[in-house]
């Protein structure tokens, strides 16, 4: 089937648009990714493979991703493939079977399909290969710090903020122990989950560390709580503390009593708003609803958006970073941020991230907070999922900015290329840059 080119069938301003978002550089500000010091179980030209190295990449980790084990579910019935027995089979058994299931036995029509082949025709490969045989090879010839380098151009990305999670025995070790060096392509951010869901078992784990604290939160427990979230805060030189939360997660403002509140309050909040450095809350995520299938049962649920305008409104000097899993907080969500400057939207999280829904949601937040909201993260997982999913958000939000710089020029208004790129930049840069003190 024959079409127009791109540059036959647009317009000159969704030319002009779509030309300006796809050169523009990204910071990436929410990532599960990692520099090279950290390991990786992969090996590629002149680097040994790491077990418990936490950088993924490579094609059996882009096909096992937990979206696309979800999906292969979808078509195995448990009673011809158990889950158990799934889980027993090596990592390029399984990558093996759902590259036969998903993308020969039917057409890879699913988002995350789709984007494992764009991953791949951007990196000059065939993406009609019967088996992974010439993948693997090519993967593994890559020199790793220079294959981060080129998945960092293809996508257009000048930074990757990291999610460092220091109640992770693997990862802390690697930071206290130095292996874990900077490195100019990776922020760090410091991961609290478990100070705000399970606080007896984070109390515990820090009087483990020297730190001297308890259960009950008393002074000396909350003041040796600061001393560890600044000593960590330093250590990673952490742009930004984070915490993924569940859809029933409640804030019920000075008087709740509750341990996550009175480290909320007593503790994190005082402490990032001293250093002038947000707290994330990634809210919606109801984990294991299928615990058979791993990172892949997990689920979205409602939040509840009282607690976040308590939080925005009794600690107005601290900034917040939000996403929300559920569709349906959506419009609640970007009408909360119209009301409070401390409160910046970001990203279409996880069951979020398809064209469709990133299109409706773009759109609605444009018409209801102009460009002060950061549009997209990656939430990648595995390296190279950085090339397709910032090549189809870009696409995708071009189409929706340039559908609201026509209706602007329907009324008057002048839409110069200067504008433009003045916006583009504050939504796909200057917008997360601005909420990191560290960088200004």
């Amino acid at each position: 089937m024959s079409r127009p080119s791109d540059s036959q069938s647009l317009d000159p301003v969704a030319q002009t648009v779509r030309r300006i978002v796809a050169s523009q550089a990204v910071w990436d500000v929410h990532t599960h990714l990692y520099p090279p010091t950290l390991g990786s179980p992969l090996a590629g030209a002149g680097r040994e493979a790491d077990p418990q190295g936490l950088l993924l990449w490579g094609i059996d980790e882009l096909l096992t991703y937990h979206y696309l084990v979800a999906e292969l579910f979808r078509v195995v019935s448990p009673e011809r493939l158990s889950y158990a027995t799934f889980w027993r089979m090596s990592k390029r058994e399984q990558a093996d079977l759902i590259w036969q299931r998903l993308f020969w036995d039917r057409s890879p029509v699913s988002e995350a399909c789709r984007g494992v082949l764009s991953t791949l025709t951007r990196f000059g490969l065939d993406p009609n290969e019967p088996t992974l045989d010439r993948y693997r090879r090519w993967f593994a010839a890559q020199d790793l710090n220079r294959h981060i380098d080129r998945v960092m151009e293809l996508a257009g990305i000048e930074r990757i903020t990291m999610t460092n999670n220091v109640f992770d025995d693997h990862e802390r070790r690697r930071w206290l122990d130095g292996s874990a060096r900077p490195d100019r392509r990776f922020a760090g951010v410091l991961r609290i989950d478990r100070l705000l869901r399970d606080w007896p078992g984070a109390a515990a784990q820090l009087a483990a560390w020297g730190y001297q604290s308890d259960a009950d939160l008393g002074p000396r427990t909350l003041a040796e709580l600061r001393r560890f979230l600044a000593d960590w805060i330093d250590r990673l030189t952490a742009v930004y503390c984070a915490a993924s939360l569940p859809p029933e997660f409640c804030y019920a403002g000075q008087d709740d009593a509750r341990p996550h509140a009175i480290v909320l309050r007593e503790a994190l909040l005082p402490l990032l708003s001293e250093r002038g450095l947000p707290l994330a809350m990634m809210i919606g995520c109801r984990a294991a609803v299928n615990p058979a299938l791993g990172d892949a049962g997990d689920m979205v649920g409602k939040a509840d958006i009282a607690s976040v305008t308590r939080l925005c409104a009794e600690f107005p000097e601290n900034r917040f970073l939000v996403t929300l899993l559920s569709r349906e907080n959506q419009h609640e969500l970007a009408v909360l941020a119209r009301k409070f400057g401390n409160l910046t939207i970001f990203g279409c999280w996880w069951f979020l991230n398809t064209p469709s829904l990133i299109a409706e949601i773009t759109r609605m937040r444009l018409e209801l907070l102009g460009t002060s909201f950061i549009p997209q993260h990656s939430d990648a997982r595995v390296l190279e999922q950085l090339v397709y999913k910032w090549d189809h958000s870009r696409q995708v939000m071009a189409d929706v900015l340039a559908d609201q710089y026509r209706q602007l020029a329907a009324t008057g208004w002048t839409v110069s290329e200067e504008a433009v790129a003045r916006d583009v930049r504050r939504l796909l840069r200057d917008n997360a840059a601005r909420m990191s003190a560290r960088d200004g």
